[in-house]
């Protein structure tokens, strides 16, 4: 699978954006996706992951009720919705995808994509 995000830019405190992360290579709807991000000197931090059916797992507590994902298996797209940007939200956003949920709950996820860069401006 391989997987290309796009969406990311330059926004200020309180805006929103839209990543979209597209796959190609194999059957998208039967892929656990999600998004992960990464800033300078830290590790990169699961944000949520969303299965075939549509059911959403978040792994990071800052999102909630800001980020959301969604998936549009006739496009073999997955989209990351972000509303209420903060500074701390600057970060490169990265596309994952994995055949297993155990994948994105203990690591080893098998597909990535290149990053987005989000800068979010006080």
């Amino acid at each position: 699978v391989q997987l290309v995000e796009s969406g990311g830019g330059s926004v200020q405190t309180g805006d929103s954006l839209r990543l979209s992360c597209t796959a190609s290579g194999r059957t998208f709807s039967r892929y656990f996706m999600g998004w992960f991000r990464e800033t300078p000197g830290k590790e990169r931090t699961k944000l949520l992951s969303i299965d075939w059916n549509g059911e959403i797992t978040y792994y990071t507590d800052s999102v909630k009720g800001r980020f959301t994902i969604s998936r549009d298996n006739a496009k073999d797209t997955v989209y990351l919705e972000m509303n209420s940007l903060k500074p701390e939200d600057t970060a490169v956003y990265y596309c994952a995808a994995d055949h297993s949920a155990a994948a994105f709950m203990y690591g080893g996820i098998e597909y990535w994509g290149l990053g987005t860069q989000v800068t979010v401006s006080s």
